[in-house]
């Protein structure tokens, strides 16, 4: 039977690529744009005590690292119904200290080069509003358009769906650059292109396990795929990955 069927229909091709030209790069915050690893280390020992999960070793850091971020949440014992204390204690914790952030090397070139050619940029992020528009102001960064925060860990999904309803954005306008697996994940439920970069949070191995279009691993390397004149970006929509 399955022999006929391939004479008859032929073999199912596998989907090709899909191809865009994004007009709007919209970005995380956290290790795509600023350095904030060692003070985000730092925080989550200290919350540790306060809600009963254990600390992060500085040996633990590269395993760490190759974790998704449920992955991350259960080996630290992490549970999920203080996640969002945590995290709101946790950028309380940041905003005392953001005057002391600064972008990752390569980031302020990056995104004034994209704003010169006119892209559209935007930030979605876990992160504070407040701390975001300090850390861009401190670093003469001012040149996005939106700032979205969610209050979930896991919640970007719906952030980048709804700036795509307010701004009337179709999903092949957009590309969302981040450095950890929950936002490959949230790019994939929202159905846009990915572009994940290995300067961050989580490895390269980890992100290379979530199936992301692209992987970058310098600032530079993004820009050169975006600003070649007559070019599109080759980026293949994922679909949902379960962590």
């Amino acid at each position: 039977m399955k022999q006929w069927a391939h004479r008859v229909f032929g073999r199912r091709k596998p989907k090709a690529p899909v191809v865009v030209a994004p007009k709007v790069i919209v970005f995380d915050f956290d290790g795509t744009l600023a350095d904030t690893f060692e003070i985000a280390f730092d925080i989550l020992n200290k919350l540790a005590d306060e809600f009963g999960f254990r600390k992060l070793s500085r040996e633990e850091l590269e395993h760490a690292r190759d974790m998704r971020t449920r992955e991350l949440m259960k080996f630290l014992g992490v549970s999920p119904t203080k996640l969002s204390r945590i995290g709101s204690r946790g950028t309380a914790a940041l905003r005392a200290q953001i005057d002391s952030v600064v972008p990752l090397p390569g980031i302020p070139a990056l995104v004034r080069e994209l704003h010169r050619r006119q892209f559209a940029l935007g930030i979605i992020t876990s992160n504070s509003e407040d701390n975001v528009r300090t850390f861009l102001r401190n670093h003469d960064l001012d040149l996005f358009q939106f700032v979205r925060s969610s209050s979930k860990l896991l919640g970007k999904a719906r952030e980048i769906k709804q700036v795509m309803k307010d701004f009337h954005f179709a999903p092949g306008d957009m590309l969302f650059v981040g450095d950890e697996t929950r936002d490959i994940e949230a790019a994939h439920k929202a159905g846009i292109p990915m572009a994940a970069v290995s300067w961050g949070y989580n490895s390269r191995r980890s992100l290379a396990g979530m199936k992301p279009g692209k992987i970058y691993d310098r600032p530079e390397d993004l820009l050169d795929a975006l600003q070649k004149p007559g070019e599109v970006l080759d980026i293949p929509v994922g679909r949902p990955v379960k962590e």
